[in-house]
């Protein structure tokens, strides 16, 4: 009954309100015409009392501005001060209306104090466990829970659209996809994420192409005719192929006129390819400063692609900041200094005010490389600002040094029958008298040669690359052609390669002084002598070098000349002339064989051979000349059986150099002899054949040889072993 009395009473005052027009009736409100209220700034507001408009300039403020500022709490100017306490709320008492007997909670305020939450959770307040103790594996997904026993899916795999693209598209595809041209998968799902992965590679690829419009989708189906086999594919919509319409460069003036088009090599109608605007952008960068800038900067390219038009178009935008036209000025240098500026302007292959040229640069730089006493070196441009009179801007190079190691120790080790071992030591220190001034000792070791020296090397003396060098030695030599005891000493001024700067023209001069004494057989008495020699040669040597590697070359070749006239003096005087010429040359039949042949040939003029000191003469046989035969012992005999070497020498070699990875196998064949003449022939050639084995390091080629005579004479060994460094030639 309390209910249903409270909806009476509030009926009663909606029936009063009605019938005393508060609330007009329906029909009444139909009847009134019907309008929008007014908004916005200009629109009259309403008196909430009278329910009339009221003007804006007459309408008085709601609560006076003095009663509102006196209502606000006071502040305090403390930031730091602590806040106030919330003043509780004052209980709300039930209107009347509300039934007494109501059975909701009533809601107390105890200020601010908040009422607890409830029971502390125990788990809450203990401490978290270590990080350790988590296991780290991550959650297994729906696509890698998998039966153990479960067989894996074999799927193939083909691509469509692609052979129109573009030559060798479809091969780059095949080497990037992620389906391989098919295999296995744990699952369908592998199949299909990874024909999406080959999606997006098609579309990326024929983007590269210039084909921007390219669409690809792939299907899995099982395979016909085979239960439980799948089959990816995926299908490319290559679309219209889009080609340049306009070439803008955005440079300054340059000399010549339109240099920076000119080295851009795009014209309109080419295809859109990223390797080719890549390229001539990369043209840009490199050509330009081998052109008296330096300072060039490539830009953002911009290509607008036209797609509404009867063809598929761009339009291509280069900017360019070609820098200053530039002209070499003076070396500086900063760091360690290992070469002052004096010697630094040894190195350069230009003269200051000539045109600014970058291969210039870095040759200065690769000079300074090879006289391996830095640690690191650069040569930067840098601008002074300062202009010549023919318009250029003088650009000085920075060298910057840093020192590096100038001491070295080196070696060499080999074995060939007849020669026995041999064992070389070397130590050098390349710059002990500055600059560039090495002293080197070496100590050989070995079977049949025992020696001892000692060298001065002043590197880039006055000029570049011009070496000056003076030695002295001792040695030791015991073969079968002689036994010798030998003191030189020898000076000398080269113009020669590095491992780092090839050079295509190489020579030496100098001067040598030789004593020595070495044990001979005499054919007039019939037995062997001892006699002593003096010997005043003047050596030289000019080389041809138009191979690819100084150690390993695999294409090109070589042609040597040396010439020495030599003065003997052993009881009188007896001048003469030794000259040697060889040439070598290199074929690559493919990128892993390499056909390398060989012809010497030598002659000594103007004395007769037992006037000849031993040492001095030429002969055959062993690892460098024709394999198969022992050291030294191709040629004339004495009585004995002993070789007495000869005035004249030829030599011939091929060689077919198969290499794989870091392994080689070379199977040769050699020809040659010395003779007594003063001139060489071909009727009496010796031959050798056999097989090689090559291990390939940085610093060159392990060589093992191992040979076998073809014409042998009698006491000419069966085998022949050799063994050492770099290539027989």
């Amino acid at each position: 009954m309390t209910g249903s009395t409270g909806r009476h009473y509030w009926l009663a005052i909606a029936l009063a309100a009605g019938a005393n027009g508060l609330i007009q009736p329906a029909a009444a409100q139909l009847a009134q015409p019907g309008s929008a209220p007014a908004k916005g700034p200009d629109a009259p507001r309403i008196d909430r009392q009278s329910s009339t408009p009221v003007s804006p300039a007459t309408d008085a403020p709601i609560v006076p501005d003095a009663e509102f500022n006196s209502a606000l709490p006071p502040l305090s100017g403390d930031i730091n001060a602590a806040l106030e306490p919330m003043i509780a709320d004052t209980p709300q008492t039930a209107p009347a209306t509300q039934p007494a007997t109501s059975s909701a909670p009533a809601v107390t305020a105890s200020g601010d104090v908040l009422p607890p939450i409830g029971p502390n959770d125990p788990q809450l307040v203990e401490p978290l466990p270590a990080l350790a103790s988590y296991d780290t594996a991550p959650l297994a997904t729906g696509a890698d829970i998998r039966d153990k026993n479960a067989p894996e899916i074999r799927y193939d795999a083909e691509i469509k659209g692609l052979a129109d693209a573009g030559d060798g598209l479809e091969a780059r595809y095949k080497a990037l996809s992620a389906l391989k041209g098919g295999g296995k998968a744990a699952n369908a799902t592998q199949v299909s994420a990874r024909a999406k992965e080959d999606e997006a590679l098609v579309v990326r690829l024929l983007k590269s192409l210039g084909y921007y419009d390219a669409t690809a989708i792939s299907t899995i189906e099982t395979a016909a005719g085979t239960p439980g086999r799948l089959k990816a594919i995926v299908s490319a919509q290559p679309g219209r192929l889009y080609t340049l319409s306009s070439i803008v460069v955005q440079a300054a003036q340059t000399t010549p006129p339109d240099l920076v088009r000119q080295q851009l090599p795009l014209k309109v109608g080419d295809a859109i390819q990223a390797d080719r605007i890549q390229g001539a952008e990369a043209n840009v960068s490199l050509t330009l400063p081998q052109m008296g800038y330096p300072f060039v900067k490539v830009g953002e390219r911009d290509i607008l692609l036209d797609d509404e038009s009867p063809t598929a178009t761009g339009a291509y935008t280069l900017p360019v900041d070609v820098g200053p036209r530039a002209s070499f000025g003076q070396l500086r240098t900063e760091g360690d200094t290992v070469f002052n500026i004096e010697h630094l302007n040894v190195f350069p292959r230009f003269e200051p005010g000539e045109l600014y040229d970058n291969r210039l640069t870095d040759d200065l730089r690769n000079a300074l490389v090879a006289t391996s006493l830095f640690q690191s070196v650069s040569v930067v441009p840098q601008r002074t600002g300062q202009i010549n009179a023919d318009g250029t801007e003088q650009v000085d190079l920075l060298v910057r040094q840093t020192k590096g190691p100038a001491r070295t120790l080196g070696g060499n080790v080999g074995f060939s029958t007849g020669q026995g071992f041999r064992a070389e030591g070397t130590w050098q220190h390349r710059n002990l008298f500055p600059y560039e001034g090495a002293l080197i000792a070496s100590v050989i070791a070995g079977t049949q040669e025992q020696g001892v020296a000692g060298t001065f090397r002043r590197a880039n003396a006055g000029r570049r690359d011009r070496t000056f060098s003076l030695t002295a030695g001792a040695n030791h030599s015991n073969y079968d052609a002689y036994e010798a005891f030998t003191t030189s000493v020898g000076v000398r001024w080269s113009y020669d390669s590095t491992p780092i700067w090839q050079k295509p023209l190489t020579y030496y001069y100098g001067g040598e002084l030789v004593g020595t004494n070495e044990s001979v057989y005499d054919f007039t008495r019939g037995e062997n002598v001892r006699r002593t020699y003096g010997i005043v040669a003047l050596p030289g040597q000019v080389l041809f070098d138009r191979s690819d590697s100084l150690l390993n070359p695999s294409k090109g070749y070589r042609l040597r000349v040396n010439l020495s006239p030599e003065t003997s003096v052993q009881g009188a005087v007896r001048p003469y002339v030794r000259a040697m010429v060889e040439g070598t040359f290199y074929y690559p039949v493919s990128s892993s064989i390499v056909i390398a042949g060989r012809a010497k040939a030598g002659t000594i003029q103007g004395v007769a051979r037992d006037d000849l000191a031993p040492s001095r003469r030429y002969y055959g046989g062993g690892g460098g000349s024709v394999r198969g035969y022992g050291y030294q012992r191709l040629g004339p005999f004495d009585p004995n059986g002993d070789p007495v070497g000869g005035r004249s020498l030829n030599e011939f070699a091929l060689e077919a150099r198969y290499r794989f990875g870091d392994f080689g196998i070379v199977p040769f064949v050699d020809a040659g002899n010395s003779y007594e003449s003063t001139t060489p022939d071909l009727s009496s050639l010796r031959y050798g054949a056999g097989i090689g084995g090559r291990f390939y390091t940085s610093f060159g080629p392990m060589r093992v040889d191992i040979a076998t005579p073809l014409n042998p004479r009698e006491g000419d060994g069966k085998v022949a072993l050799y063994i050492s460094i770099g290539q027989a030639f």
